[in-house]
């Protein structure tokens, strides 16, 4: 399980938990957006493709949600409005 901790709004690095499960989660402090890997290193690398992705540096701006809803065979309609719960590793 993760442990959460208090972070300051103008947190900035990033912060190692290593988990029960033997991976190693990394998390950006200024934007919350974490990934994991076997190591640091890994963890560290998939942590700046996911800031990346977060940013938008490595993709193109979705125009039309919708349509990419469709593409993907999701019906828009279908998606509730209420948030999900986290799951557990998230907590």
């Amino acid at each position: 399980m993760v442990a959460t901790t208090d972070r300051a709004e103008d947190a900035e690095g990033v912060e190692f938990i290593h988990e029960e499960d033997g991976s190693i989660t990394a998390v950006d402090l200024e934007t919350n957006v974490a990934s994991f890997g076997e190591t640091k290193a890994k963890a560290l690398a998939m942590l700046a493709e996911a800031l990346a992705l977060h940013h938008d540096e490595a993709g193109e701006p979705i125009e039309d949600e919708t349509a990419v809803l469709e593409d993907l065979g999701i019906d828009p309609d279908e998606i509730s409005d209420e948030p999900e719960p986290l799951p557990d590793f998230m907590r």
